[in-house]
């Protein structure tokens, strides 16, 4: 029995302590392989027999004592310690049979003691896993396993449902804008860099382009970190960093899930959708690989009255990811994984005012495509409370957009037909975005938040822009047909006249980055933290398809390759009064390098913007009941944004310095075991305060500046979830939210300044089965709402026609799913 022992850990002599426990449900022998590496204990078992068994998850600030018992709960395992920092799991002893005796005296149950030690929530965006409760910033985090396929299936708009703080555009799923923190600058996605840092994991996989909106299937959380994140995450994190953290390959399970569900949406065309995860250990506790294929078909609602088309708006994605872990030896892990997916959306998401509000009429069909293709690999090592972590990323983004636009016969050369002047024209836009990331970090953590994270980072980015304008005649029925599959009812046909070919615009960035950060404990109670990014940007830019000498008439200098170096500081601390409270504070800086944009048919120089951050904030958690308030203050110098000019063309330009208030308040409440409430209000208050009218277009310098687009100034969300068990064989759960979204403006500048925003969204959702099958309902606006999410359909069309961007109507979804 002594030779089959097995024993893991650290020496029997460290001393017990407390440590942040982050372990899946896995095989007992790798759970316990880990527990023993967090904790620094010696646990081992002598029945190998029981090795292969498995245990649950257990995440939180526990002793390795308490971690154990968490994790063998619901088993016929039970631990015993032997030693100091020691022990021993083996069966539990079978009851002894049972005797006649009198009937016991009823006890009552045990109670929990409020000193006990509760869960805890790590927050694995800071670099060095800092518990939440010590953690001087606002976040929330969104446990994975409390996303179902159907809001999986919504990608990032299920993360804007949940968290009251991020906001969307809603142009269509991957090709919008995220928002975090009333920080937004522009509703299009032009060579600006994203305000929002997106991650996947360790790699980012935005930068000048649009949210891919990767599906949300298997997922172990979603930390949402508001902004600026400039230390840790360097440009482009002015409002913050979304990081979303899939799950990894499991060296010690065989299994998978499939799913599948079918979507009935009122006044429009129903919809499908499925998947399937697999998980297969190659060799164990080595090497595993889990993979994960899904497809989707969103049905259109919207119909165009003048090609006399109904639901036009189909959306169409398919994709999948695949991943290997290995571990070579103890303390090592390699990770290699790949994320592909494609959206096609066979026509534009918006209406127009008036009428049912789900119609429109426009003459050409207006469609996009978004494919996205991100590759990483990821090594770690770990020497006790030291871990370096090197990782390398590879991201390809390719967007195609088509809009209705205006014809051009005017200024060109074309012979068309004598109603020429109310042919349309089609807008196209191409974005082909490539980045290559790089970054190796050594990290100490230590206890109670304290630690230290010291990192080098690479970036090379590039971006190219290709526009065009095709134009087209109006010819009788008559004239031998249609060739572009564009018809107007009875008696039109759209013909193809030309194609003018625009400007374009590259832009190259290349980074390397100095970070670093430190979190010491002066006092008992209190942390400060203390950290700086120093950043030299290589920013370089160039004309696309017309001659230099032609783009860059008006601003020359704009193709000059030049170098900016920024340093930003950050500093913060938390200090808790008790084990229920912390207060904390923080100042930290964020910046986006400059870049050259296209107005009308040339190019001119935009210059990099920065923002700076104070904020102060408190939270408080007990058992059953949570709350956290926090406020900002931030100032913004040189604003980018993205703008439309005076022909109806995305431009891009500095329009001032502006600053940004926000307050949040988000709660949760469980007042019985099964049920709980959570709740969220965020409100905002932004301004342009020194317009920078010099240096605008002339169309653009009498425009009204005052206020930041696209932030609603009120969000607000209210939930609930309930779980209880049927039979001892059959769970019932059911969760539900409504989701207010206030006011904002659709962009800056005299066009764009139309109101939008001010509706109600809801959802409602059931399960029935057990934790491994089950059936579910799940119901999305259920008053059958209308809205506006976003006044934008075609920036050509803007300024004469009222575009809406409706919600989705009433819909309802039937799906299953089941786990092997």
């Amino acid at each position: 029995m002594i030779a089959a022992a097995l024993l893991i850990g650290a020496p029997a002599h460290a001393q017990e302590r407390v440590a942040d426990v982050d372990i899946p449900a896995a095989r007992l022998d790798h759970a316990i392989r880990l527990l023993s590496r967090q904790s620094g204990t010696s646990i081992g078992f002598r029945d190998s027999a029981i090795a292969k068994l498995g245990v649950k998850a257990v995440r939180g600030k526990l002793t390795a004592a308490q971690a154990l018992e968490r994790m063998l709960s619901g088993t016929r395992l039970e631990v015993r310690r032997v030693a100091t920092n020691t022990y021993l799991i083996e069966r539990a002893a079978l009851p002894p049979a049972p005797r006649p005796v009198a009937r016991p005296v009823p006890q009552p149950p045990a109670t929990v003691p409020h000193d006990s030690v509760a869960d805890e929530v790590i927050v694995t965006g800071s670099k060095r896993n800092v518990p939440l409760s010590v953690y001087p910033g606002g976040v929330q985090v969104i446990e994975g396993d409390t996303l179902s396929m159907a809001e999986g299936a919504r990608g990032t708009d299920a993360i804007g449902a949940r968290v009251a703080s991020v906001v969307s555009t809603h142009l269509g799923p991957g090709r919008n804008k995220l928002f975090i923190r009333g920080i937004a600058d522009s509703s299009f996605v032009g060579p600006t860099q994203a305000t929002v840092g997106q991650y996947w994991g360790n790699s980012r996989i935005t930068y000048s382009a649009p949210d891919p909106s990767l599906r949300l299937y298997d997922i172990r959380s979603i930390e949402v970190l508001e902004g600026p994140q400039g230390t840790l995450y360097g440009a482009g994190s002015l409002g913050g960093v979304v990081r979303v953290i899939p799950h990894a390959p499991d060296l010690g399970m065989t299994g998978g899930t499939i799913w599948g569900g079918t979507q009935a949406v009122q006044h429009g065309q129903p919809g499908v959708d499925g998947g399937a995860i697999l998980n297969v250990p190659i060799v164990d506790d080595r090497l595993a690989f889990r993979a994960l294929a899904f497809g989707s078909i969103d049905g259109g609602y919207i119909d165009d009255t003048k090609r006399g088309l109904k639901d036009v708006n189909e959306v169409r994605t398919i994709g999948g990811r695949a991943a290997l872990r290995f571990v070579p030896a103890d303390d090592w892990t390699i990770d290699l994984s790949g994320v592909g997916q494609r959206i096609d959306g066979l026509d534009s998401q918006y209406a127009e005012r008036g009428g049912d509000g789900l119609s429109r009429a426009s003459s050409i069909a207006q469609p996009y495509r978004n494919d996205y293709w991100l590759g990483d690999l990821v090594v770690r090592k770990q020497w006790g409370q030291l871990e370096l972590t090197s990782s390398f990323g590879y991201a390809n983004q390719y967007v195609f957009e088509q809009f209705e636009g205006v014809a051009l016969a005017d200024s060109t050369d074309l012979t068309v037909a004598p109603s020429a002047s109310a042919a349309p024209a089609a807008y196209v836009q191409t974005d082909h975005i490539s980045m290559i990331t790089a970054e190796t970090r050594l990290a100490r953590r230590g206890p109670e938040g304290t630690g230290w994270v010291i990192g080098v980072s690479l970036l090379h980015n590039v971006a190219r822009v290709n526009r065009q304008m095709d134009q087209f005649y109006l010819a009788s029925a008559g004239s031998g047909g249609s060739t572009t599959g564009q018809t107007f009812p009875g008696v039109i046909s759209i013909q193809p006249a030309d194609t003018l070919t625009l400007t374009g615009v590259r832009n190259q960035v290349d980074e390397q980055t100095l970070y670093g950060e430190t979190s010491i404990k002066p006092l008992d109670r209190l942390t400060l933290t203390f950290g700086g990014r120093l950043t030299h940007s290589r920013l370089s830019g160039d004309s696309e398809d017309v001659l230099k000498m032609f783009a860059f008439r008006v601003d020359p200098g704009a193709s000059a390759a030049r170098s900016e170096t920024r340093l930003l500081p950050s500093a913060a601390l938390a200090y808790r009064p008790s084990d229920q409270l912390t207060l904390f504070a923080r100042y930290q800086e964020g910046f986006r390098p400059g870049g050259i944009a296209v107005r009308q048919d040339f190019v001119q120089r935009y210059k990099g913007d920065r923002v700076a951050t104070t904020e102060a904030g408190a939270r408080y958690s007990v058992r059953d009941f949570s709350l956290s308030l926090n406020a900002s203050w931030s100032r913004w110098s040189d604003i980018q944004a993205d703008l439309i000019d005076g022909f109806g063309f995305p431009t891009t330009a500095n329009v001032g310095d502006g600053r940004v208030l926000s307050v949040g308040l988000a709660g949760r409440w469980q007042p019985v075991r099964g049920l709980s409430f959570d709740a969220a209000v965020y409100v905002n208050d932004s301004k342009v305060t020194a317009p920078a009218f010099a240096t605008l277009p002339s169309d653009l310098a009498r425009a009204n500046l005052e206020r930041l687009p696209n932030v609603a100034d009120a969000t607000g969300r209210l939930g609930f979830a309930y779980a209880t068990s049927l039979s001892s064989s059959v769970d019932f759960e059911v969760n539900g939210f409504g989701r207010y979204v206030g006011k904002s403006t659709l962009g800056i500048g005299p066009i764009l300044g139309q109101l939008q925003g001010d509706y109600l969204d809801t959802g409602l959702e059931f399960r029935v089965g057990t934790k491994r099958r089950a059936v579910t309902l799940s119901l999305t606006n259920l008053l059958d709402a209308r809205g506006n999410r976003f006044a934008l359909g075609s920036p050509f069309l803007v300024r004469d026609r009222n575009q809406i961007t409706p919600l989705q109507p009433r819909s309802v979804r039937l799906g299953f799913d089941a786990a092997f």
